[in-house]
């Protein structure tokens, strides 16, 4: 069966914010990166240590994770229990795959509702980080970004499972089996 125009063009559009975020979840480590050597400089160095730089990157690695992580769904390349998958074939495969991205579009769709009544707490009573002039609600807000993301990703993977189709980056298991395994043809 073949993907239909509009489906495909979804998938791609989602792999684009996905890639999006993968690049700037890059930017934001090589951000924190600079922020932890200058202020291990700063601490060791100069014995002056500089406490602020210690929370933005504290910060960016909440940006890090949340925004990576729809690109390692994406890819296929998150942390999973490849115990049974790996020995599935077919219907099976299939359906523990489409299984496994509908739970991750469940889990960003919770994170995304749990993350948009965070920052409306967080914005509503005007928390403030330590940091001034920094909202809470600015770092809080890379949690539903994120979820919102994530969910896409594992939805666009869902409805490509559903139309017949194999996701981009789909493992197709063969590399998790042993070798006597693949010889017998299992």
């Amino acid at each position: 069966m073949r993907m239909p125009g509009a489906t495909r063009g979804i998938a791609r559009a989602v792999a684009l914010l996905s890639g999006l975020g993968a690049v700037l979840a890059s930017v934001a480590t090589l951000l924190c990166l600079l922020l932890v050597c200058v202020s291990v400089g700063a601490r060791y160095f100069a014995g002056n240590p500089l406490p602020v730089l210690d929370r933005c990157a504290g910060w960016l690695v909440v940006a890090i994770v949340l925004l990576a992580a729809p690109e390692a769904q994406r890819r296929f390349e998150h942390i999973g229990v490849d115990v049974l998958t790996g020995r599935l074939r077919g219907v099976a495969r299939r359906g523990a795959t489409l299984l496994g991205t509908l739970s991750v579009a469940l889990v960003g769709y919770l994170l995304l509702q749990s993350g948009l009544e965070t920052v409306a707490f967080s914005r509503m009573i005007g928390i403030m980080t330590e940091v001034e002039g920094v909202p809470v609600w600015w770092i809080q807000a890379f949690l539903p970004a994120g979820a919102f993301l994530l969910m896409l990703v594992a939805l666009a993977q869902a409805a490509t499972l559903l139309l017949g189709e194999e996701p981009e980056h789909l493992p197709d298991g063969s590399e998790d089996l042993p070798r006597d395994t693949l010889a017998r043809g299992e």
